[in-house]
């Protein structure tokens, strides 16, 4: 994936999703003594950046391809996305969902047009492949197919676009797709600034590949960031990662629920956890080098549920 596929994802994109906007943060920028703004993917459709990546996979399927339909495995924000993006090409979704989904989430890949089917959470992949052999949909990888990587991308192209001179992007990361996505728009562009991954220590399937110096699947893996809550880390995201991230760091999910709580009281911005994880590590001083600079931090996504949000606030 290069800089030309991103901007070919931009172009194809364009007219169905929503440019968000980049905002500054007094209340931030005063606590970390960094000059931050937020890129808010939280108000994005479905709810999420992941509409991006999937629109730009299922964009360019071919008319067989979208007649066949399109199926992934999911938490629940790339399964909601690619239920969308299958609605707006005429095809249509499957989304082999862990039992464990927030409900919301499965009600919206519902609402989206998609069909959901729930499994246990370490049947997934061996579910999804019994259903793509007997029904013959084609695969959309929820963060390692190239066109998903390039859709997410155009993020990075969009900060660029409002804070040209950024010194460095702050991005929740699960399996890597966002993370490589923004790392290629950014580096291409301004090599300088700094593009820093954050993780829940609960899941850290990035971090621990880049200690491995190989891909890794994950043994164990939980944390209240359900949309970071990845297996496994990807050969073509790791690639990228490997060549162009500056650093991944993690953060406990006390931290993200207490920065999930201050992006609501004090920003006053919904996000759902995965969406915080950025947030976190600026409040927590995890970020190094970014006194005094310019930082955009990723709020991702927005999906977080009524009974979940709750519940965090009876806790803040």
């Amino acid at each position: 994936m290069s800089l030309d596929d991103v901007i070919s994802a931009r172009d194809l994109i364009g007219p169905k999703v929503l440019r968000t906007p980049l905002l500054w943060s007094d209340m931030l920028s005063s606590i970390s003594g960094a000059q931050v703004w937020l890129k808010v993917e939280a108000l994005q459709r479905t709810g999420s950046f992941k509409v991006r990546g999937a629109l730009n996979a299922v964009g360019r399927l071919t008319e067989e391809e979208l007649r066949r339909g399109v199926i992934t495995v999911s938490a629940g924000n790339h399964g909601m996305a690619l239920a969308f993006a299958a609605r707006e090409c005429g095809s249509s979704a499957v989304v082999v969902m862990p039992r464990t989904a927030v409900p919301a989430k499965i009600a919206a890949v519902e609402g989206f047009g998609g069909r959901p089917v729930l499994v246990d959470g370490s049947r997934m992949m061996e579910s999804m492949e019994a259903i793509r052999e007997r029904e013959g949909q084609t695969f959309v990888h929820p963060f390692d197919h190239p066109h998903v990587m390039a859709g997410q991308g155009t993020v990075g192209l969009e900060i660029l676009d409002d804070l040209p001179d950024v010194d460095a992007v702050v991005v929740p990361t699960g399996g890597g797709g966002l993370l490589s996505g923004v790392a290629t728009a950014v580096k291409s562009r301004v090599s300088h600034a700094r593009v820093i991954g954050v993780e829940p220590e609960g899941s850290t399937a990035v971090s621990q590949s880049l200690a491995a110096g190989r891909p890794l699947r994950l043994e164990s893996f939980q944390t209240i960031a359900d949309g970071l809550n990845a297996p496994w880390s990807g050969p073509n995201s790791f690639a990228i990662i490997q060549r162009l991230v500056d650093e991944v760091v993690t953060v406990s999910d006390d931290q993200i629920a207490e920065a999930l709580i201050v992006t609501l009281d004090r920003v006053k911005l919904v996000v759902e956890p995965a969406g915080a994880a950025g947030v976190a590590a600026l409040l927590n001083g995890q970020l190094s080098g970014v006194r005094g600079r310019k930082v955009a931090v990723i709020l991702s996504g927005g999906n977080v549920g009524r009974e979940a949000l709750r519940v965090f606030l009876s806790h803040g």
